[in-house]
């Protein structure tokens, strides 16, 4: 699947948070790629930014918090002052640290079968396989057990929740301040577990699009200076400026519920998505006030 044709002012942000088009499914069965590939990867990514003036990346460990990217920019405003104009979720965490720690291998070197999962304990139960797919594509599916990072994007721009991220610019405001909360889940087979469709309901309040179910109780949120992500940056920086605020603890949320939101919701979301390689060069990492 990929994303709806964006309008002429949203193509050159075709790439923002670099959605891959399909998804990133534990189903699947794929051939890991070699250290070297991703080390291979790494000194391109090094070898394309430097001195070329990029600002500070994503994704990163938000146990670490050094770094020495010198690019300032200013941080966005609280997400409860701005517009939610997108949620999506990529299949095993794109940050590591807090409750997702545990590697999931180098996957395909195009952001599948990669990222890092949550290192808790599931009952039997909680890991009982389903009867159906859930967000199907050709690299598999999604399954009781695996892991996902939610980003509920924000935009300080007239936005408005919709099926692209172009959505998170408008013709008034092409440069608006971005922030994206994310938080970990563990897909459970548990009616009692989280409902995504709540915790992705949005609504207006105070004449703002928000998404007002976002946990409040998986730790206090990592807050830093990043940029976009996704595999399409695995080699070449992010031109994008992002307020990130990862929240550390994994909820367990219901895949039975992840599955209905997926088959029904106002971003055209139907799957998973890849991840971007975690970025650990610390010039391209910006320091985080403890």
């Amino acid at each position: 699947m990929t994303k709806r044709t964006l309008p002429v002012l949203a193509t050159a942000t075709a790439a923002l948070f670099a959605l891959n088009s399909f998804a990133m499914a534990a189903g699947a069965v794929h051939t890991a790629v070699s250290d070297d590939v991703i080390a291979q990867q790494r000194a391109a990514l090094a070898k394309n930014t430097e001195s070329a003036g990029f600002g500070p990346q994503a994704p990163r460990d938000i146990d670490s918090v050094a770094g020495t990217n010198h690019r300032v920019f200013a941080p966005a405003p609280a997400y409860t002052q701005m517009n939610l104009c997108d949620i999506h979720f990529h299949e095993n965490a794109e940050h590591r640290g807090g409750e997702f720690t545990h590697y999931a291998g180098n996957g395909d070197g195009h952001g599948y079968d990669t990222g890092y999962q949550y290192t808790g304990q599931l009952t039997p139960e909680e890991l009982k396989p389903l009867d159906h797919p859930v967000g199907k594509t050709e690299h598999g599916d999604l399954q009781p057990g695996d892991t996902i990072e939610a980003h509920f994007v924000y935009s300080t721009a007239q936005a408005k929740p919709g099926p692209t991220l172009g959505t998170c610019l408008s013709d008034a405001i092409s440069n608006p301040q971005l922030r994206v909360e994310a938080q970990v889940f563990v897909l459970v087979n548990d009616p009692n577990a989280l409902d995504f469709n709540t915790l992705a309901d949005v609504e207006t309040v105070n004449g703002l699009y928000q998404a007002p179910n976002i946990p409040t109780d998986t730790g206090t949120p990592v807050v830093y200076a990043g940029s976009t992500t996704g595999p399409g940056y695995d080699e070449t920086g992010s031109p994008y400026e992002v307020t990130w605020s990862v929240h550390p603890k994994v909820a367990r949320v219901d895949i039975n519920s992840v599955d209905k939101w997926l088959g029904h919701n106002v971003f055209e979301e139907d799957h998973a998505h890849g991840v971007r390689n975690l970025v650990t060069n610390p010039a391209l990492l910006s320091q985080i006030d403890q």
